[in-house]
């Protein structure tokens, strides 16, 4: 019979990871990664799987799911490795729906076991060359983090062994179907042990999930946490619509012309901390990173150095970040933007600190504007959109604060020392005191300019968007939830930047959109919102892809394979071209007086006879 547990996190208390029963030495390792009190999803799952029990979450991206299932297996495999029981054959196998968070699952591993001996963990995914995937099997790895359609094509040829397997995580299930992998999920759990121990994670529970658990999980106990999606009152939220590549100019002239005390400025991933920390040094900001690579003690002192006024900005990932409580920090900057809402609410949370409000900025590119609409439902909140400071909003802020330290020094200072140095100088070269005062200001900056180009007005406002609409849907390749996709009433066109592909495979070889969607992003490198629309035709598919694929991603694609058949991917030509072509029988641009393509009538058995006899 299955468990239920309901928990809210504003309602219940969290035990401690010490209470937990997890290794000493993987407790060790997380206590030096800075985690301090389990998450909600943490501390309801850990003590099942520990204790060997099958487990259902339920929640969102966000909420600490990495952790929830990765304590328990590597302290399982570290009791197997004491008592010399675990080999070189995938002891661990967790499916994840994305290259992108198959990678991140598998550095989530790798940082956990940091004090684990024996223990290797190996991520395998489509897009990526199979020749490093094969050598790391061949030498043995413990974990094995990978989507399913590349785990399927290991299993297929025999590298993959999972005979073996004594646990198995589902991430993001409802997402791994949504991509159209069940089949793969059935015939993957099907080659492993029965007497296995099975972790499903999900955001939400359709029928899909609900089969897959009763056909798969034995007596689970079903964990269900409810987001956070309160935000303080106290916080003014704001989003800049900017290009990437101009994220670095944009934060910098926000922290100039903003008043501010502290800020916190989130990134996505390690190497973004210290690339935006150099950055901010540079342009003369006392800026530190912190991320999960620096020792525990370095950590303590950065954060006391943020408490004293050492340090005004700390460049965060959300893991290192996690237990900060510092009180003057008056700015948050989602310099990348969360992947989840949840991890939005965390994030600004560190500002707007007892009782003091705070600031909460995010950058969003064009195709993030899908995640600002999430964000701003989850939370009940509009985030207002800001323009960004000028060339003249910065050169006119850095003389009020050249001015004002000016003001201060002659408050505060002693100068007749120095007021006679300028007296003689003058004297001596016949120079107008304001020569001498202005190559003094010179010296100051060692040489760079005081202020900005108005020149730079044009660059940044090349990058960023002129108007922002809500409700506009965005291309569509920003749609997150396709859903499923067919035939459609008029003949396929592709947004700016994309175009239509022809693909080798359709009704007849029993594909849906979920499939296409999944052999696309696996073996091209490419994210679900990069896939635009679907149009499925009995012997062949037309596909809206970004028009700059590289040759390689291209290659990759002709050789991947759905429902058994090569997707020989080329550009669409339309119904008259040259090999890339349609022809009308193949559900092509049909009259509009027989129906199909630009008609208001359905097209009808009936009208196949006598077929295309006026075409």
């Amino acid at each position: 019979m299955t468990e239920t547990h309901a928990t809210d996190p504003a309602e219940s208390a969290s035990p401690a990871f010490a209470d937990l029963s997890l290794d000493a030495r993987v407790l060790s390792t997380i206590e030096k990664m800075g985690y301090e009190t389990p998450s909600p999803i943490q501390a309801e799952t850990v003590p099942h799987l520990v204790a060997g029990r099958d487990v259902v979450g339920l929640a969102q991206t966000g909420t600490g799911k990495t952790a929830a299932f990765a304590l328990p297996a590597l302290t399982h495999m570290a009791a197997d490795y004491d008592a010399g029981n675990l080999g070189s054959v995938p002891n661990t196998l967790v499916l994840a729906p994305t290259r992108e968070l198959a990678i991140q699952v598998a550095e989530a591993f790798s940082s956990y076991a940091a004090q684990l001996e024996g223990i290797s963990v190996l991520p395998i995914y489509g897009g990526a060359p199979y020749g490093p995937q094969l050598a790391g099997l061949r030498r043995g790895a413990n974990v094995i983090v990978g989507t399913p359609g590349r785990v399927i094509d290991h299993m297929s040829k025999g590298s993959l062994d999972l005979s073996e397997i004594k646990h198995l995580i589902l991430d993001e299930a409802d997402e791994m179907l949504r991509m159209g992998f069940a089949e793969e999920v059935d015939k993957i759990l099907a080659q492993t042990p029965d007497d296995k121990q099975v972790a499903l994670f999900s955001a939400t529970m359709p029928k899909a999930i609900r089969r897959i658990s009763e056909d798969y999980l034995s007596d689970p106990v079903e964990v269900s946490v409810k987001a956070k999606t309160t935000t303080s009152a106290n916080i003014r939220q704001r989003f800049v619509f900017i290009k990437h590549h101009a994220k670095p100019e944009a934060l910098v002239r926000i922290l100039e012309t903003e008043p501010h005390d502290a800020a916190i400025v989130f990134v996505r991933t390690r190497s973004a901390t210290e690339e935006v920390a150099n950055k901010l040094s540079a342009r003369g900001f006392r800026a530190q990173a912190i991320n999960g690579d620096i020792p525990q003690n370095l950590r303590e002192k950065t954060v006391e150095g943020l408490k004293a006024g050492r340090i005004d900005v700390l460049v965060a990932t959300d893991v290192a970040a996690r237990g900060l409580d510092v009180e003057r920090i008056s700015h948050v900057f989602n310099y990348d933007i969360p992947l989840d809402t949840e991890s939005y609410v965390h994030r600004i949370g560190r500002t707007g600190r007892a009782g003091r409000s705070g600031e909460a900025i995010l950058f969003v590119t064009p195709r993030e504007k899908r995640m600002l609409r999430s964000i701003e439902k989850a939370t009940r909140q509009p985030v207002e959109q800001m323009n960004l400071p000028t060339v003249a909003d910065v050169n006119a802020s850095r003389l009020e604060r050249f001015s004002e330290r000016i003001t201060q020094t002659l408050s505060s200072e002693d100068l007749e020392e120095y007021r006679d140095l300028v007296t003689s100088y003058v004297a001596e070269h016949n120079t107008p005191a304001e020569d001498v005062a202005a190559a003094l200001v010179a010296m100051v900056h060692d040489g760079r300019p005081l202020l900005l180009d108005e020149q730079g007005d044009d660059e940044l406002a090349r990058a960023a968007a002129q108007s922002f609409d809500r409700d506009d849907r965005g291309p569509r390749g920003d749609r997150g939830d396709r859903g499923p996709r067919g035939n459609k009433s008029g003949p396929p066109s592709a947004d700016p930047g994309n175009a239509i592909y022809k693909i080798a495979v359709g009704k007849k070889d029993g594909v849906n959109p979920g499939h296409i969607v999944g052999a696309i992003t696996g073996e091209a490198n490419l994210r679900g919102n990069q896939v635009g629309s679907i149009n499925i035709y009995p012997t062949f598919s037309l596909v809206e892809l970004p028009e700059s694929l590289s040759p390689q991603q291209l290659d990759a694609l002709s050789t991947a394979r759905v429902g058994g058949r090569a997707l020989r991917i080329e550009k669409d030509s339309g119904p008259h071209g040259d090999g890339g072509g349609r022809s009308k029988r193949e559900g092509g641009f049909r009259d509009k007086k027989r129906g199909g393509f630009g008609s208001d009538r359905p097209f009808k058995k009936k009208d196949r006879k006598p077929r295309w006899k006026d075409s």
